[in-house]
């Protein structure tokens, strides 16, 4: 092949790759703002991973990119609408495993079918629970701290921030595991929950670990142990349920997903993205500030992961019998 051959071939070839990455459904996508759909109020955990990824993959895609918080329904108000996104807009959703692995297990009418309606994009962070005492509960190990209910059945009361909440199956899976019965009592947030936690009003708390933390930290609670299969770098005073003496292990996360309408070389172009702003060192220490783990994964790591977490959580919630 002679130069001037190999040259035209290289550009046509280069052509076929710019065309095939910015098709004219791309172009049309990243000439309108991205926005990012968060199903809760403004200030949560998932609201903070939010706005923190936005504010760099605005500047990667060079487009902007707008956070919008659609709070109702336990986060299902925002999936039911989102589902409906036509081709031509940009719009991902913050999801979690209550908007896609509880919610379509235990209400009839979900709305939404979390695999036929969304494709996955990329997984943002992964978090952990703890399970935490009251300092009126005379115990500072998690062996201790059964012992004492097992003689004392009537403070087997375990508060988790809402009815329906990985924090409330968990406490079912704790329970069992411990073979100690035990009340689950939902409140209505993690603020009312940790406040009854130090006054006493309820002896035990299970709630994620960031939550916990800083008033562990400030002596006002005790994280006996934390629920992933290594202590938490947040934590490292706390031991793992395992090493507690109780095989569990269980993780939350949080993860884009992007509507069925979205072509599939504008979720790849996104997924790229936002998988580069999950390894930039300023976003990491955010995230770490924030005491959440960050994490950077692909469509295809992101769906093997949500086959396992249901395989994991359906049969803790279809045995609790939990009814919204």
């Amino acid at each position: 092949m002679s130069r001037r051959s190999a040259l035209l071939a290289l550009a046509a070839t280069a052509s076929c790759l710019a065309a095939a990455t910015w098709s004219p459904a791309v172009l049309a996508q990243s000439d309108s703002p991205l926005r990012i759909i968060v199903p809760y109020a403004p200030g949560g955990s998932s609201d903070r991973a939010a706005r923190i990824v936005a504010d760099k993959l605005g500047a990667r895609l060079g487009q902007t990119v707008i956070v919008e918080n659609k709070a109702g329904a336990g986060g299902r108000l925002a999936m039911q609408q989102a589902k409906n996104t036509p081709a031509s807009q940009s719009v991902l959703v913050l999801a979690n495993p209550a908007t896609m692995v509880v919610a379509p297990l235990v209400f009839k009418d979900n709305g939404y079918d979390p695999d036929k309606d969304f494709q996955p994009v990329s997984q943002i962070s992964s978090y952990e629970f703890g399970l935490a005492v009251s300092s009126a509960v005379p115990v500072k190990e998690l062996q201790h701290l059964l012992a004492w209910l097992r003689a004392n059945p009537q403070q087997a009361n375990f508060g988790v921030p809402a009815t329906g909440s990985l924090p409330h199956f968990f406490a079912l899976m704790t329970s069992e595991a411990a073979k100690v019965p035990a009340q689950v009592v939902g409140y209505r947030g993690s603020g009312p929950l940790v406040t009854d936690l130090i006054g006493g009003q309820i002896p035990v708390a299970v709630d994620t670990l960031d939550t916990l933390l800083p008033q562990h930290e400030a002596g006002k609670l005790r994280i006996l142990a934390s629920s992933a299969d290594r202590r938490s770098p947040f934590g490292k005073d706390i031991p793992t349920y395992r090493e507690a003496g109780l095989n569990l292990v269980a993780t939350g996360w949080n993860a884009f997903f992007a509507p069925a309408s979205m072509p599939r070389e504008r979720v790849a172009q996104l997924g790229e993205a936002i998988r580069a702003v999950m390894l930039d060192e300023d976003t990491r220490r955010k995230f770490n500030d924030a005491r959440v783990e960050p994490v950077s994964s692909s469509p295809q790591q992101m769906a093997a992961m949500l086959k396992a977490y249901r395989a994991q959580w359906a049969p803790v919630v279809q045995k609790s019998g939990y009814q919204p």
